[in-house]
């Protein structure tokens, strides 16, 4: 056993006291943190550690993480139950949480092999992730502790300005179309939503679901952009990656084993969906689709304006620049096919 495992093991056995052999893996996935199986006993758990080189002293808070999960366990949403939270450093190399672990499966390039014989049920993978949103959106943030996670007064309103500081500070490319979208969401911003919980980053592949058919999903996870704010900006975030004719980056689209994507329901039906279930007036969303896209844009560029600069060592971020110009292409297109944008670029 590793002095790490050595230390989290007495760590274990302290916090739940008894004195239990243990076994720890590093596992794939996890986006910007680590991610450990862990095996106790007969108890079968995650571990999510914070990257022990972090940005800054607030980037990874995975103990953040583990409170919105405690907070919300047993509320109706589809999480992963937290099991405990440790800050210190010293006893498994950066602070963590450990949870259960869910047998799923993340929807990325393909689909579970069981899905693609049974293509007419394919389309319950993105129904379940609309419902698991609402669901996620139903909690009552405030009842279970979590009013003073975010900020939700001028939540859209402080939007645009955040971002456009943010693209500032990467030093890299003008990117005029995305300035001039900015007017647009600036001038056409809608009325505030009733604030909610919402996850932050929310899509086919931050959500689990079981590799049988038809498709089932587990648990939301990777919380760690979660705030309190406006829900129709999950709703349009999960939108952009949807598996549909023409989608602007669909998952689960490529390789031997994909979606059917003649078969499967449009993202305006996945609206509409949404709507009926929380009972939200979406009418706006178009407006929201520019947003999501536009955002998506700007955290990408970050990464690719690291990579020219020769400080990131992951060959990813090449191709983020592409997939900036994508987005930006993307919500220009929504703009210029808006009645509200043609009466502004006519003045």
């Amino acid at each position: 056993m590793s002095e790490a495992t050595s230390a989290l093991a007495a760590y274990l056995d302290d916090q739940l006291g008894s004195h239990e052999p243990l076994r720890v893996e590093p596992m794939t996935g996890g986006g910007s943190c680590e991610i450990f199986a862990v095996e106790r006993a007969s108890e079968r758990w995650v571990l999510r550690r914070a990257p022990r080189h972090a940005s800054s002293s607030t980037a990874h808070d995975v103990l953040r993480e583990h409170r919105i999960l405690a907070a919300i366990a047993g509320h109706g949403a589809r999480i992963a139950t937290p099991v405990l939270a440790c800050a210190d450093p010293s006893v498994f190399g950066a602070p963590f949480y450990v949870m259960e672990r869910i047998d799923g499966v993340p929807v990325r390039m393909g689909i579970p092999e069981p899905w693609v014989a049974q293509p007419e049920t394919q389309g319950r993978a993105v129904e379940e992730l609309v419902d698991a949103l609402v669901e996620v959106h139903a909690v009552d943030w405030q009842a279970v502790g979590l009013g003073d996670l975010g900020h939700p007064g001028r939540f859209l309103e402080r939007q645009v300005g955040r971002w456009l500081s943010q693209l500032a500070s990467y030093r890299g490319r003008e990117l005029s179309v995305a300035h001039e979208i900015s007017r647009w969401l600036d001038d056409n911003r809608p009325a505030e939503q009733p604030p909610v919980l919402f996850h932050g980053d929310y899509k086919l592949d931050n959500v689990l679901f079981a590799t049988t058919a038809p498709p089932r999903l587990l648990a939301v996870v990777d919380w760690e952009m979660a705030s309190i704010g406006d829900p129709l900006v999950d709703l349009a975030w999960a939108m952009i990656f949807h598996p549909e004719p023409g989608a602007t980056m669909p998952l689960g689209a490529h390789g031997d084993h994909r979606f059917s994507l003649e078969r499967m329901p449009s993202s305006a039906a996945m609206v509409e969906r949404y709507a009926k279930r929380s009972r939200r007036d979406v009418s706006a969303i178009a407006w929201y689709e520019v947003f999501a896209r536009w955002k998506l844009a700007i955290v990408l560029e970050g990464s690719y304006a690291k990579f020219v600069r020769g400080e990131s060592s992951k060959p990813i971020h090449e191709f983020f620049g592409s997939q900036v110009d994508l987005l930006l292409a993307s919500a220009a297109d929504r703009v210029a096919g808006g009645v509200a944008w043609a009466r502004r670029r006519s003045t």
